[in-house]
Parts: structure tokens; C-alpha cells; sequence
């Protein structure tokens, strides 16, 4: 059973979307885009640096369109990827595109959302200065009241023994001096404020006025959501979600369990891929993964759909 992931904000690095430019129909589909939402995602993706890339209002387009032009790669048509990919899931950002992908929003109307998403997630960020660390090691049990202690919100529960905090800056210096018992380190995020916080309740209200214009299918393969891992079959309730998830935490360690539930041989994490797989690797041993980097990673990919390609009898959205 294969599923395919897209990850979440922070992946990005400098040039990452050069070499997808070199496949056919890929720059034109990224200019079309561009010109959709009034960003330049060309520019960003092969030519600015770190620190423009960070900017939210930037890299949530980026990574979303730098997963779908990956992902689209490997499958002919929709019809195809139902039939091949067992479920689907990303990461935070990464749900906007997993939503493109299982056929809930086009991949324009996908595009426009996020590019909305990104600005007012901006906005919201700017009021005051937040952001988010990872602690890597420690026990959940430890780790989770120690946040609560310093004020931090839980953003991110990854599994794997990682859990994202995010909070004022005032209150991720404290956490850097004063980190919980059992965990290793404490990793700034190259994020630009306290993502999946109530700090970023401002954008929810933005977040619902776009989607209602929208008109959402029902997946058509499993979608499995960060709000709980649950698998959601109907498309008003993904969007819902997806409006919903902004201000509220990330369970990625309860998407891995679903994946695991529904019998996981295989993981595909699409571009900017690395992140994703990390954590698979430590939480579901056994299962094969693959991250797309580059074009260079395809024909692996392909391989690997052959070998774990879900029947199309067995793969219902329900």
C-alpha cells in the first residue's frame, strides 16, 4: 500500500524548483500560476535567496506548486493516481496540495487558496513576533507540560519523537535555555511566525470567506487529515479542515498511525521532499520511502509505485 505525502513550510531551500524546470510544460504550468495569484513562483523557486523564501506570503505557494508539478510527474491523470496510491496526506501547507492531489480542488483553485492562505497567515504573524522550534528527543509526556509551563502551544506533534512549539520569540529563548528533561536539542524553524496558534486566528476568518467560494469534490482517494489522522471522505469537511487547521495543532504522529492502520508498505514524499520521510523512517520501521529532490528521483519513484501500487479494488475514499 503506497501512500504519497507533501510536506509542510520550512522545506524550502534556495533554487529548489531549478531543475523541474528543465521537464517539459513544466515552466509554463509554473507561469500560468504565477500570473493566477500575481507571484512570481519562477523567481522564487530558481533565484531568491533564504530569506525571501521564509517569507510565508512566498513559500506557502512555493511548496505547494513545487508539490503538485513533482507529484503530477509520476501519475498520467487522476484516474491513474486513485488507482495507484493507497492514501494521501501533507503536512500543514502540504494538506492544500495532498487536497489537489486526491481531487478535492483543482489545482488553480488550490493555488488561489494558498497564495490566500499565505498572506493572511503573513498578516497574522506580523502583530507580534512569533515563531517555532523543534525539540528533538524527550517524551511527550515530559515535553508537553514543560511547553504549557513557558506558555508554548504544541503546534506540531510529529511522532518520532519530535513536537514543534511555537510562541513569542520571548518564550522560544526560554525554551532554548530551559529545554525539557530527555530532549536533545532545540531547532529554530525557518518559519516566519506561530503557525497552528491561536496566534494566527486573524487568518481563519480570511481563510473562510475564500473558500466558500469554492466547490469541493469528494476525494477520491483516501485523504487522511492533521486534525486528528483521521480519513475524511467528503470534500467540504477536507476544506473545512483546512480552514480549521490554521489555529490548531498539527497531529502528524496520528496520520503516521493511520497510515500503519491501513497497512503502509511505501511512502512517496513529494518535492521538497526529506522531512517527511525522516520521520517515517523512525516511526513506521519496515516501510520503504523515497523523497523527491530532484527529476533525478523519478524513475526510483516509478519503480517504487510498481512494486507497492495499492489495487484499485481495495483503494475506496471511503
Amino acid at each position: 500500500m503506497l501512500v504519497l505525502v507533501a510536506p509542510g513550510q520550512g522545506a524550502q531551500t534556495p533554487g529548489f524548483l531549478t531543475p523541474w524546470l528543465d521537464l517539459p510544460g513544466v515552466e509554463d504550468r509554473l507561469r500560468a500560476w504565477s500570473a493566477a495569484i500575481d507571484l512570481d513562483l519562477v523567481h522564487y523557486g530558481t533565484k531568491a535567496d533564504a530569506e525571501e523564501i521564509r517569507d510565508t506570503a512566498v513559500a506557502q505557494p512555493l511548496l505547494v506548486a513545487s508539490a503538485l508539478i513533482s507529484a503530477r510527474q509520476l501519475f498520467a491523470s487522476p484516474e491513474d493516481f486513485a488507482s495507484l496510491v493507497g492514501a494521501a496526506a501533507g503536512h500543514s501547507v502540504g494538506e492544500l496540495a495532498a487536497a489537489a492531489l486526491t481531487g478535492v480542488l483543482p489545482d488553480e483553485a488550490a493555488m488561489g487558496l494558498v497564495r490566500k492562505r499565505g498572506l493572511a497567515m503573513a498578516e497574522a504573524a506580523a502583530v507580534t513576533e512569533t515563531g517555532m522550534s523543534a525539540l528533538l528527543g524527550g517524551e511527550p509526556e515530559t515535553v508537553l507540560p514543560h511547553l504549557e509551563k513557558l506558555g508554548l502551544t504544541p503546534a506540531n506533534v510529529n511522532g518520532a519523537g519530535q513536537i514543534v512549539a511555537a510562541g513569542t520569540a520571548e518564550q522560544l529563548a526560554a525554551l532554548a535555555e530551559d529545554k525539557p528533561e530527555g530532549t536533545r536539542r532545540v531547532v529554530p524553524l525557518k518559519v516566519a511566525g506561530a503557525f497552528h496558534t491561536v496566534h494566527m486566528a486573524p487568518a481563519v476568518a480570511t481563510l473562510e470567506a475564500a473558500v466558500a467560494e469554492l466547490s469541493p469534490a469528494a476525494p477520491h482517494t483516501r485523504y487522511v487529515s492533521n486534525k486528528d489522522g483521521q480519513v475524511v471522505t467528503g470534500g467540504q469537511e477536507v476544506v473545512q479542515r483546512l480552514v480549521g487547521q490554521v489555529a490548531n495543532p498539527v497531529r502528524w504522529d496520528l496520520c503516521m498511525e493511520t497510515f500503519k492502520e491501513l497497512g503502509v508498505t511505501a511512502m512517496i514524499e513529494a518535492a521538497p521532499g526529506g522531512t517527511l520521510v525522516g520521520l517515517a523512517k523512525r516511526a513506521l520501521p519496515g516501510v520503504k520511502t523515497l523523497a523527491l529532490k530532484t527529476p533525478e528521483d523519478l524513475d526510483a519513484a516509478r519503480e517504487l509505485i510498481a512494486e507497492h501500487a495499492s489495487p484499485a479494488a481495495e483503494n475506496s475514499a471511503g
